[in-house]
């Protein structure tokens, strides 16, 4: 399904490493959620092939942009987003306001957001097998969803359109009863797990939610209101290692993808109607783990996508589809306290396709993560990059995943 009330340019994110051709197609479902259980024989349940429903908690960062649009040539602000409302959150390894539940019986997934601090409270299952979308074919994920040039990608997307009859400025009903109508789907999308690693995976979740209001003011021209509600999540879950489990000498890499979401806005100061417009960037992290002196060092690079672009305004952007970024940082691990990975970046920078770099000043970040698999074999986690520049909106939250 794409969507009627925001225009997305269609574009496919690769992860640097060479992850190869998409393979949405496969439909196989899923593993679900659950405690951390070793994928041995006999254990009753294994992260690849599920054999009991079960619940994740997830780590990661998800954030919302609310705000107004309209057509109307006499408002107060024409061809600009008003009435904006940002908020975005990152959970650690212990506090996640994110849960996956799965049903091996009937292949249902739950997803479960309820984040005051990112302004996000909802509940999707995904129960019907149309829900099952794959791009390329007459019904697609909608716009905002990246398409993943990653093996074992699986789109999942629910929701509709109601049409209802609106009111006047006057509130008397419209005589000719014109219709309104709210638009608002919800994509889930996740690594089938056992595609590239077999403990932890990586998944995103979109929601796009349009309000189309036809206002008549009784001594103006009529006017199209949009009112849009828009989500976005990175986040990783899987069978989380025992602490006994992980190793208390040595070091080990792990490598593996990495997705993001962000928003950058850096002309709010220069450019009266810039907007704020979500991209997906993709690629790949390695994580260096000291288990002596339990501290980690971490570092990224992906491609950025191109923006959700609305209806409505301006469409200056900055940041170009194909800019690639890298970023760094380091941290420490402390499972009694902290159930995993803490730490922050140090660095972070997009280079435009024209070679323009854009470093950034980092005012807040954090590293979050875990061990996955019976004896810390994967790795996986979130991270979030605030913009320190004073009259700019840069945000950036994802996840990532990792193994030996």
């Amino acid at each position: 399904m794409r969507n009627f009330l925001v225009l997305l340019a269609s574009t496919a994110l690769t992860a640097c490493g060479g992850a190869g051709v998409n393979s949405v197609g496969s439909n196989t479902p899923s593993s679900g959620g659950g405690s951390a259980t070793p994928d041995v024989p006999g254990s009753g349940h294994t992260f690849v092939t599920p054999k009991d429903p079960k619940t994740y908690s997830a780590i990661g960062g998800v954030h919302s942009y609310n705000y107004k649009t309209s057509n109307d040539v006499n408002a107060p602000a024409p061809g600009t987003q008003y009435n904006q409302v940002y908020a975005g959150n990152s959970s650690t390894a212990r506090d996640s306001e994110i849960t996956i539940s799965y049903d091996p019986r009937d292949a249902i997934f739950s997803l479960v957001v309820v984040d005051k601090k990112a302004n996000v409270d909802i509940e999707h299952r995904f129960q019907d097998p149309a829900h099952r979308v794959n791009f390329g074919g007459a019904s697609e994920p909608q716009g905002g969803v990246p398409d993943l040039v990653i093996p074992g990608i699986q789109y999942l997307q629910s929701g509709g359109t109601v049409n209802r009859v609106t009111y006047d400025a006057g509130s008397n009903v419209f005589p000719n009863g014109l219709p309104d109508g709210v638009r608002n789907f919800s994509t889930f999308f996740y690594q089938k797990p056992g595609t590239a690693t077999k403990y932890v995976t990586f998944a995103g979740y979109v929601r796009n939610q349009t309000e189309i209001i036809l206002v008549e003011p009784k001594a103006a021209p009529a006017y199209v209101e949009q009112r849009h509600k828009l989500e976005r999540a990175a986040f990783v879950y899987g069978e989380r290692t025992p602490n006994d489990g992980v190793p208390i000498i040595g070091s080990a890499t792990y490598k593996g993808p990495m997705i993001a979401s962000l928003v950058f806005n850096n002309l709010i100061d220069t450019v009266a109607t810039a907007p704020t417009y979500f991209q997906w960037m993709a690629g790949d992290a390695t994580t260096n783990i000291n288990f002596a002196t339990n501290l980690f060092t971490y570092s990224m690079n992906g491609t950025v996508g191109a923006p959700l672009i609305d209806i409505y305004t301006d469409r200056s952007f900055t940041l170009q589809q194909g800019a690639t970024f890298a970023a760094e940082g380091n941290g420490r691990i402390d499972l009694i306290h902290a159930g995993g990975l803490l730490g922050q970046m140090t660095s972070a920078a997009f280079t435009q396709p024209n070679g323009t770099k854009l470093n950034l000043t980092i005012a807040g970040s954090s590293i979050d993560g875990a061990y996955f698999g019976d004896k810390a074999q994967e790795i996986g986690g979130g991270f979030r990059i605030v913009g320190g520049v004073p009259d700019e909106r840069i945000d950036i939250l994802g996840a990532f995943t990792g193994k030996q």
